[in-house]
């Protein structure tokens, strides 16, 4: 047993209470990222003049036509699905508003605005304050429905649904009472002082079935979002992700077990979860043999100020 575990043993039984920890796994984990070589002319023409042709960033987020349709007169028909539209293949991934402060949260709107990328608000809601970057904004719906209503729905360019979280897999949100006050309380719906805590599974989710079914109700809630769904990297996800393709999702999100996050066991933190390139590798596989494989984006910075915290949430057809 190593010190840092006896002593955590101890203070848990001291405390009664189970130790929680915030941010990522502090262990010195492998970041398989760091290995990987990105070829940038893989995916587009090198430029001639490198100094005077600066190479184009932005990539769209949602179906694309298999094949070219042309209509009576012989036109190409361009009737796509909502589209995200990004400068660069890069997001800034979900914190929510009470683990990460006002000014915090602000800022990664207006950065988001500023870039022309997208941030996700996580699952406490959002103050009304950022309403005005919407177009800019995911919403996330998780277990807890903290802060959900119409207007919410509304507010984003896409709706995200966390079925799990890869820094605490299984075992579902939590956040103290002592942050849930003033305006985190109200736009949470909850009382202050009250922990919020997200039960691990979706009290109306046990199957795909019911998944497509709340898929279908955000698509009808929002017609002009984008629905992803949050998937924690683990065996079997594989199957898990070609379900929710098929129950109608656009985008597929892989988190891995070095995220951030705004409570969990540390226990959890510590020995749970797996790499999301491992997740990565099973989803793509599975999708490709199911052929609902599409399209790869990367998003960035699962927690503040960290540059080593980097999922891939895999774009599929809706």
């Amino acid at each position: 047993w190593k010190n840092d575990t006896i002593k955590e043993i101890f203070k848990q039984a001291e405390s009664g209470g189970v130790l929680l920890s915030s941010m990522g796994n502090p262990n010195p984990l492998p970041v398989y990222w760091d290995k990987i070589l990105i070829n940038a002319s893989q995916v587009t023409n090198p430029p001639i003049d490198p100094l005077r042709e600066p190479m184009e960033t932005k990539v769209f987020l949602g179906k694309k036509d298999q094949k070219i349709v042309r209509d009576d007169n012989g036109k190409i028909r361009c009737e796509l699905p909502p589209q995200l539209e990004l400068s660069m293949p890069i997001m800034f991934s979900a914190m929510s508003y009470g683990s990460i402060s006002y000014n915090a949260h602000e800022s990664l709107a207006r950065a988001a605005a500023e870039l022309g990328i997208f941030y996700n608000t996580g699952e406490g809601g959002l103050h009304e304050d950022f309403y005005c970057y919407g177009e800019n904004t995911i919403v996330q719906v998780a277990s807890g429905r903290f802060g959900v209503h119409e207007e919410y729905l509304n507010a984003g360019a896409a709706i995200e649904i966390k079925m799990g979280q890869g820094a605490k897999p299984g075992i579902g949100g939590h956040l103290p009472g002592t942050k849930i006050v003033g305006d985190v309380s109200r736009t949470r719906m909850i009382p202050e002082g009250s922990d919020a805590i997200s039960p691990a599974p979706h009290h109306d989710i046990y199957s795909i079935e019911d998944l497509a079914q709340l898929i279908y109700d955000l698509k009808n809630a929002n017609k002009k979002a984008r629905i992803s769904v949050k998937l924690v990297s683990e065996a079997g996800v594989g199957t898990i992700a070609a379900g929710v393709a098929k129950a109608g999702a656009g985008v597929i999100l892989i988190s891995g077990y070095d995220g951030g996050t705004g409570a969990a066991p540390g226990s959890s933190i510590h020995n749970a979860g797996l790499p999301w390139e491992l997740g990565l590798a099973e989803t793509h596989q599975t999708l490709i043999q199911n052929n609902l494989r599409s399209k790869v984006v990367i998003e960035a910075d699962g927690k503040m100020m960290s540059g080593r915290d980097v999922v891939i949430a895999a774009m599929l057809g809706a």
